[in-house]
């Protein structure tokens, strides 16, 4: 493999209109093994792979090696005008998404890409409602109100309030529209997001959402009397996938406190801002195997963990040292809000003062942890309880929570705005720990059945963790002998039922469930371990 200047006569290089068609960027080449094809690498982080073929030579080309492109690229498009096929790899931060490009009569780098991914949804034809392509773009999982389709939606909406009549989508609206959305809306109507059978998925999770609906066991947290006052018939679900497809069903719009919830999140931060080893001077890692309040520390005078209340009200008093109660409310509620992708995040007063009045036992630890120096030098015990208790008060809905979920499982990046908001230090700490320690003294039973990092909370939501795939918050009042939503844990166990989600289901030999997943992401995975290695 060489390298070597762009010019006319190089070897391979038979496309129709020229260099012309590169003329704004710098380009060097590596040429591969195939012997009509070059790879081209754009500084502007866009590496290029065409396959160059004249009409006249297709036959030149195996059966078995045009299988091959096809299986492999998807988007392969034949212009017979530029006599070439083109498949085009656009490095992003973490993966390699397939376009294709053709040039022809000077048009832009996109147009042709646009021309073909609107025939794609038009399926052939000219122009069709708006309507049409909204509903299109909902079966991929993307909805209109996604941070990223932002431009793309007010310039449509912009379209259809300036005009008389019933506006129709056609090439001219549609280029206008989507330039700027181009690379994400070829991931999602060529199948290329994690969750490529988004509508059959989504089937499913309806199906298993009303399954668990008739469960009516449980009874709702009366030791907090605002969250007495929530009726058990509340259930709802929202997922988020790591590409930003989401789906929700159910009461997923009404507000309900974090609770328990928030302690993976503060102790992400916790993590993300100290790093692991000094955090875990003062709480340790391991399953306390004890009620989540109880007044017990293990063999070092440590809160067992961060998931239990000692060890979340110990972690308070690691974020933002130094700080007054305001400035590190407002901190923690930034952060919650970039890993929701700034959608619904509030807080509730009375569920506040409904804590501090009913918390003689979280006090209770308080003290203890303060008789046992389990505090950072310089921290008050009654300010950490105090932050402690806002930030279970901490309102989200199921939509919100469930993109929350989703910048765990995508590595503490935020699928919907692509903002890094965690190390990924700190999310592989904090998903280990909801693993192994988030369920209460549930946690091995829900690690043996469902096998997946999930956090409950008394409020009756269940956030859970499927990595590199998706986040899901579920949300029902009704809980178990041990504080879980029992629909909560119902609805988990289905979901891991009917999908090979749990951490060894895939395992040889072990029965086959459905794989919802994209089934060429491992071969993605080496094509850009491939690229890197150039």
């Amino acid at each position: 493999m060489f390298q070597h200047k762009f010019n006319r006569s190089a070897p391979g290089n038979n496309l129709r209109h020229g260099p012309r068609a590169f003329q704004t960027v710098s380009l060097c080449f590596y040429w591969s093994s195939l012997d009509s094809s070059f790879v081209l690498y754009i500084d502007w982080q866009i590496l290029i792979y065409c396959v160059c073929v004249h009409i006249g030579l297709c036959y030149c080309i195996s059966k078995t090696m045009l299988d091959s492109i096809l299986l492999n690229h998807p988007l392969l498009y034949i212009n017979s005008q530029s006599s070439c096929v083109c498949l085009c790899y656009l490095k992003l931060t973490t993966s390699l998404f397939t376009v294709c490009i053709c040039r022809s009569n000077g048009k832009g780098l996109f147009s042709e890409v646009e021309d073909m991914l609107f025939y794609t949804i038009t399926e052939g034809q000219k122009q069709v409602p708006v309507s049409h392509f909204i509903s299109a773009l909902k079966r991929t999982g993307l909805n209109v109100s996604d941070p990223r389709l932002k431009n793309c939606m007010d310039k449509l909406q912009r379209s259809v309030s300036e005009s008389f009549h019933d506006v129709m989508m056609d090439r001219e609206l549609f280029h206008k529209c989507v330039g700027g959305n181009i690379v994400l809306l070829i991931q999602a109507f060529r199948k290329k997001f994690i969750i490529p059978e988004f509508d059959s998925f989504v089937s499913k999770i309806d199906q298993i959402y009303n399954t668990v609906q008739k469960n009516h066991n449980g009874h709702v947290a009366v030791y907090i009397p605002h969250l007495a006052k929530f009726s058990p018939d509340l259930w709802g679900v929202s997922l988020c996938t790591v590409d930003g497809q989401r789906h929700s069903i159910g009461d997923t719009k009404e507000p309900f406190c974090l609770q328990s919830c928030v302690k993976p999140l503060e102790y992400a931060v916790a993590i993300h801002e100290a790093g692991t080893e000094k955090v875990h001077r003062y709480v340790g890692m391991e399953p306390s195997g004890l009620k989540f309040n109880k007044l017990y520390l293990d063999e070092e005078d440590k809160p067992h963990n961060p998931m239990v209340n000692a060890g979340a009200i110990v972690i308070s008093s690691l974020i933002k040292p130094g700080s007054n109660k305001a400035e590190k409310f407002d901190y923690m509620m930034d952060f919650i809000k970039k890993m929701a992708g700034r959608e619904y995040v509030g807080f509730s007063n009375a569920t506040f003062q409904s804590e501090k009045e009913t918390g003689d036992r979280n006090f209770a630890i308080g003290y203890y942890l303060k008789e046992k120096k389990c505090f950072p030098t310089g921290a008050e015990m009654i300010d950490a309880l105090d932050f402690y208790f806002q930030l279970c008060s901490i309102e989200v809905t199921c939509e919100s929570g469930s993109v929350m979920a989703a910048t765990l499982a995508h590595g503490g990046i935020c699928p919907i705005t692509g903002e890094r908001v965690l190390s990924a230090e700190a999310v592989r700490n904090t998903l280990s720990l909801m693993h192994s320690c988030g369920m209460y003294d549930f946690s091995g039973q829900m690690a043996f059945h469902v096998g997946l990092p999930a956090k409950s909370g008394v409020s009756g939501a269940v956030l859970l963790v499927v990595p590199n795939v998706m986040g899901v918050m579920c949300w029902s009042p009704p809980l178990d002998k041990v504080g879980n939503s029992v629909r909560g844990i119902h609805f988990c166990q289905e979901l891991v039922s009917s999908f090979n989600f749990h951490n060894y289901d895939n395992l040889r030999h072990l029965v086959k469930k459905q794989d919802p997943r994209r089934q060429d992401r491992d071969d993605r995975v080496r094509d850009f371990e491939s690229y890197e290695r150039l």
